[in-house]
């Protein structure tokens, strides 16, 4: 018996035409048939049915770059002296009063939330960044403990740094090696038991990478050690790339070429590296990225939120390179992403044309998951994973105008967001009904939240 979900409309792939009147067929955690809705119906009447009548279909979203301890910095009070750049913001606010500041209950408390959160959104996996110099050894355990609960599939990492000294980086990196380790023997040992268990095993969805900080936070011979591990460990790497003008500067002033050129001067640059943020970027940047099959990563709003530019989004997709959008943990509604990417990069190029919905929804599905190396996660096809999201056209603040395959994509983009998903499913496992997340307390979890954000404000 599988799981038979129909639905007005259906986006099986973001860059393929909606499906009307459409329905998929879920069996064993994978999309195992798809077609109009009346022929799946006749085909398989024993199945559990899933009535999606006013809704449309999705892949489910796939966060690119989040930071789950973020949200305890929402609305905390500025420091006594104002932040002017970007280097003041980190070394005169965010690390001493917010990373250095993280110990294992706050770490707890906000991925516990956050996971909630986007999973009523309609994500279905994301790549979390942890930095807690002062929350090692452990800390994403900790993490994973609040994570698993939720059903997502998740990638955690530690972002190792030498700004607290030498030992302390090496004890990041040996919390992600440590991480990775312990989850492929998770893994393994699920694999090894019956097909129902592993599929209704929510931990095992949870994986690690690598990651570091930025060059002005790295040593050179600590960011090949970092890559080095990552590769022996068969992982991505991820770091953060000129998010403002500061590391570009720094570069440049310390070994005589930007950021992108000293990685790729170090022999790192190649598709195992996961840069982040990508924002200002110099043509021989670019260049590099699409020469070497690096992956970006793009938070739109976020970069905008602490005024570090546009990225050239245009230019690193018209060059082939693989890119996914992320809400970087400053509002992790993944509709609100998707419609500042739209917004954004249409007014920067002075084109109501620049970039289409499609384009974007892809970014925030297929795009973003193979950012990240998940296969067979973004589409609604054959022998893919079973991560997908029902989004309510209709109810009390449905769309005033008629929904038709050429305006659908635009209009959930624009007028649609995270309150409007009804239900979201992670391989083959319900973990949203009706709007709310399944086995969350989410009452308690904002109390927690808040509890341990005050901890942090104080």
């Amino acid at each position: 018996m599988g799981t038979l979900i129909s639905c007005d409309w259906a986006v099986t792939a973001a860059l393929d035409e909606p499906r009307h009147l459409w329905a998929v067929r879920v069996s064993d955690g994978l999309i195992a048939d798809s077609g109009p809705a009346d022929e799946l119906t006749r085909r398989y009447p024993d199945d559990l049915f899933c009535d999606g009548s006013g809704c449309v279909l999705l892949p489910g979203f796939v966060n690119a770059h989040v930071h789950l301890y973020g949200v305890l910095a929402h609305g905390v009070p500025a420091p006594a002296a104002p932040v002017s750049d970007f280097w003041g913001f980190l070394a005169d606010y965010w690390w001493p009063l917010v990373e250095n500041a993280l110990d294992p209950s706050m770490i707890r408390a906000a991925a516990a939330w956050v996971t909630a959160q986007l999973a009523a959104g309609g994500t279905t996996s994301f790549f979390d960044i942890l930095e807690a110099p002062n929350a090692l050894p452990d800390a994403l355990f900790v993490q994973q403990e609040a994570v698993a609960p939720s059903g997502l599939r998740a990638v955690l990492s530690f972002e190792a740094t030498e700004r607290m000294g030498a030992d302390n980086g090496q004890a990041g990196l040996d919390e992600n090696v440590r991480f990775i380790e312990a989850c492929r023997v998770r893994q393994d040992s699920r694999d090894s038991r019956d097909s129902h268990d592993r599929h209704t095993s929510h931990d095992s969805r949870v994986s690690g990478a690598m990651s570091i900080h930025t060059t002005f936070t790295c040593g050179e011979d600590f960011i090949r050690r970092a890559f080095a591990l990552a590769e022996s460990s068969d992982v991505f790497c991820h770091a953060h790339v000129n998010e403002g003008v500061h590391e570009g500067q720094w570069c440049s002033e310390r070994h005589g070429m930007r950021p992108l050129e000293f990685y790729d001067s170090l022999g790192v640059a190649s598709p195992r590296f996961q840069a982040s943020q990508c924002v200002q970027l110099s043509p021989r940047e670019v260049d590099i990225i699409a020469d070497t099959g690096i992956k970006v990563s793009h938070m739109p709003l976020s970069n905008c939120e602490v005024g570090a530019g546009i990225a050239p989004l245009l230019d690193l997709l018209e060059r082939g390179v693989t890119v996914g959008l992320g809400s970087d943990g400053y509002l992790n509604d993944m509709f609100a992403v998707m419609r500042g990417a739209f917004l954004v990069h249409r007014a920067a190029a002075l084109n109501p044309t620049a970039i289409t919905a499609a384009e974007v929804l892809h970014l925030a599905t297929e795009g973003a998951a193979r950012t990240l190396g998940m296969e067979r996660v973004g589409r609604l096809e054959t022998g893919w994973h079973a991560d997908l999201q029902l989004v309510d056209l209709e109810g009390p603040a449905g769309l005033p105008t008629p929904v038709e395959d050429h305006n659908l994509l635009d209009q959930l983009l624009l007028w649609r967001s995270a309150s409007d998903v009804r239900k979201v499913m992670v391989g083959g496992d319900w973990i949203v009904e009706d709007g709310e997340v399944i086995g969350a307390d989410l009452g308690q979890l904002r109390a927690h939240c808040r509890e341990q954000a005050a901890r942090l404000w104080a």
